[in-house]
């Protein structure tokens, strides 16, 4: 993680990718571990229709489209039947059939303020969901950012962790139950980089939740969410087989990263960005990173030993062989051919659903914008 300098370390990045996501427009591969070189108004998606089921996912560099029509589709969550919920970052939750790919509305999330990077976010479906039927979503009113909970088609939304700050841009918004039962968070800094190594603070964190939102034994902190600190903007979470924790993380204008997140450790934003000094151990360097120019990492998914990252700038999806707890050499898929990838996630049959994000006001729409594509692993 290379140094930066101290009065930059504590403004709000507005410039280059630091205002914008990491999703700016705009340098080739380098070595270091293994290191590869506010939304505006766009015309009206069209109506959401449905693309017929084939058996069996086609591979890469074939990906068959399930949906089209979506209106910045943000995350995608399965349910036990293998129908897919999908979230509209306008407020609206899709529902795609497992057996046609019918598309259908499940519901409209009541108090979604879709402002700058904020909207209707991250979904999770609940482990217990045969029980108890909770759906999580991970979302901006006018007042925060929120997490709430609850069932398809009633309005009633139970709040699970209220007053995370909000801003126009790094709003975070992952959320995913991990192996344990708990649920995670990755909350963005804001754009107030003074956030992310203040313990206190729930910005600029990934935080472990037990689902009611309270706080679970085991954490790192007493009292306390958190169970990583020292990041910019996390929109991706993952496990491995053996239940390692992989997160994606915006760089602001030299290095996008991949890290394997620990319990209670420092991951050096905004001190350092990218792989550097670790200063006697106390922040822990990236496993992966690009410049920012061929990733601005978001959703990430595990299929067959290797994680699979959606890059929306760099408009491809990165493929990173798992090896244990290091990394091999990643590669790019469909690189160009979608346009900006904001979500993957893994499908109950062992597919990779992956959604574009070129309706956000950042990217060349396309015929048929937003899509939503499958294909093999």
């Amino acid at each position: 993680m290379r140094p930066l300098p101290l009065a930059l370390a504590g403004l709000v990045a507005l410039s280059a990718c630091g205002g914008t996501d990491g999703e700016a427009p705009g340098a080739a591969p380098t070595a270091a571990t293994t290191t590869l070189a506010a939304p505006r108004a766009t015309t009206a998606a069209p109506a959401a229709t449905t693309a017929p089921a084939a058996t069996t996912a086609p591979p890469a560099d074939r990906p068959e489209t399930v949906a089209t029509g979506l209106d910045v589709p943000w995350a995608i969550a399965f349910l036990p039947d293998g129908d897919a919920l999908v979230s509209e970052r306008v407020g609206r939750i899709r529902r795609i059939a497992a057996d046609d790919h019918a598309v259908s509305t499940a519901m409209r999330v009541p108090g979604v303020a879709a402002q700058g990077e904020g909207g209707l976010l991250g979904l999770a479906v609940s482990p217990t969901y045969a029980r108890d039927r909770w759906v999580y979503a991970y979302l901006t009113t006018a007042r925060d950012n929120r997490i709430v909970r609850f069932r398809l088609g009633d309005r009633r939304v139970r709040p699970v962790l209220t007053g995370l700050r909000k801003g126009v841009i790094h709003d975070g918004g992952r959320i995913a139950f991990g192996p344990d039962g708990m649920l995670y968070a990755g909350v963005g800094d804001t754009g107030d980089t003074s956030l992310a190594q203040d313990r206190r603070a729930q910005n600029g964190k990934i935080l472990r939740m037990e689902p009611d939102g309270s706080v679970p034994r085991g954490n790192p902190f007493r009292g306390s969410r958190v169970w990583s600190l020292g990041h910019r903007n996390v929109q991706g979470l993952a496990w491995d087989a053996r239940g390692r924790l992989w997160a994606s993380e915006f760089g602001q204008d030299r290095r996008d990263e991949i890290n394997r997140i620990r319990k209670g450790r420092n991951y050096g934003w905004p001190v350092v960005e990218g792989v550097g000094a670790t200063r006697g151990g106390r922040y822990a360097n990236p496993l992966v990173t690009w410049s920012t120019d061929q990733a601005s990492p978001s959703g990430v998914a595990v299929a067959g030993g290797r994680l699979y990252v959606a890059a929306l700038r760099g408009q491809r999806l990165w493929r990173v062989p798992l090896r244990g707890a290091r990394t091999g050499t990643p590669r790019a898929l469909l690189t160009g051919r979608l346009g900006r990838l904001r979500a993957v996630a893994a499908a109950p049959d062992g597919s990779l659903w992956v959604a574009t994000s070129n309706r956000d006001g950042r990217g060349a729409v396309r015929d048929g914008d937003d899509r939503i594509v499958r294909l093999r692993p």
